[in-house]
């Protein structure tokens, strides 16, 4: 069987790879990791950050979307995954140049932050929704449904805190690393009698480490985010998927975020959002509490850091982080393996 795949983000395809473990005989075509298979093009080459980027490279995606829907004419089916501000339009273009192919959309849209109105398109354009969170099911009037929450399967650790032992994470892009790393560094001067694990993600080589990173000599250096996390005590980290991977492990951490101020003033001020934290907007939902503090923008700063780290309630943090993977319940891997199977 040969599926379209759309897979913009890191993330998205570390899921993608969980889902084909539950597979077989599958030929991927499309954007994708390279390391899953030949892709159309690798998603080193789609990454954007912000609204400015995105602006600069409209054109070339517009290309891109194109290429998709030839390469589709061989697919037996579509999956999109996540990454709405290109997988949202593509969807509308596949289906109408191939009505009958069966468009699957895995990781929808954050709609219940901002544009409601995408759903509308989603499930005009779609076949089948695949919600990883059980409370976005009730923004659709139909198609959408429950499938688990990825992070489930993939994280095969729990909590073993050692005491003195810190995880810094200062993102994944370029701009998150530049703003984050300088105070971490500086925090990590202040805690310099406790043990600082830098995490850097896998697929960094030891040229980008140099060159993005600088004199990282203070830190010891890890790229497995799972058991690090795991034997951490605390962890302070950049918004995203790590926020919640934290959670789910049980590490008590911190959110630390530095946007452009265009971005952050359309997120906030035209958007609504009110809460950046998975974890937080995950647990507002079911039962209107959060998980851990956010500190965004000119609230990120030494003092306030070490406050989280010196004051935060690990034994309240453990409570709602169990209230958390509760509410999740299960993995999703397999049942969208079956669905694409099918």
């Amino acid at each position: 069987m040969k599926i379209l795949v759309s897979a913009l983000e890191p993330s998205s395809n570390l899921h993608l790879k969980e889902v084909l473990k539950h597979t077989n005989n599958i030929e991927l075509l499309g954007i994708f990791d390279k390391s899953l298979g030949n892709p159309l093009h690798d998603i080193s080459e789609m990454a954007i950050m912000g609204v400015v980027d995105a602006v600069k490279k409209l054109r070339w995606f517009f290309k891109v979307a194109d290429e998709m829907v030839e390469l589709a004419k061989n697919a037996d089916k579509i999956l999109l995954m996540d990454s709405s501000g290109f997988n949202l339009p593509l969807a509308k273009k596949l289906k109408t140049a191939y009505p009958n192919k069966e468009i699957i959309y895995y990781i929808l849209p954050q709609v219940w932050a901002s544009r409601p109105k995408r759903t509308q398109k989603l499930e005009r354009y779609c076949d089948k929704l695949l919600g990883i969170l059980p409370f976005e099911i009730d923004c659709y009037q139909s198609k959408a449904q429950y499938i688990g929450h990825p992070l489930l399967d993939e994280i095969q650790t729990t909590s073993s805190q050692k005491e003195g032992t810190i995880a810094f994470m200062p993102g994944s892009r370029k701009s998150e690393i530049n703003k984050l790393l300088p105070i971490f560094k500086k925090v990590r001067q202040k805690l310099s009698n406790k043990r600082a694990i830098l995490i850097i993600p896998k697929s960094f080589s030891e040229e980008k480490i140099k060159k993005l990173y600088g004199d990282i000599s203070e830190f010891e250096i890890e790229k497995e985010t799972h058991p690090t996390l795991s034997k951490s005590e605390f962890a302070f980290i950049c918004s995203g998927t790590a926020t919640l991977e934290s959670a789910l492990i049980g590490t008590p951490f911190t959110l630390s975020y530095i946007a452009k101020s265009i971005d952050f003033f359309i997120a906030t001020k035209i958007l609504g959002i009110k809460q950046v934290g998975l974890a937080n907007i995950i647990l507002t939902h079911h039962n209107s509490t959060t998980l851990h503090n956010e500190l965004l923008q000119q609230e990120v700063t030494v003092e306030n850091l070490l406050h989280e780290y010196y004051h935060s309630d690990r034994e309240i943090f453990t409570r709602k982080a169990e209230e958390l993977k509760a509410y999740l319940a299960y993995g999703s891997s397999q049942n969208v393996a079956k669905i694409l199977m099918e």
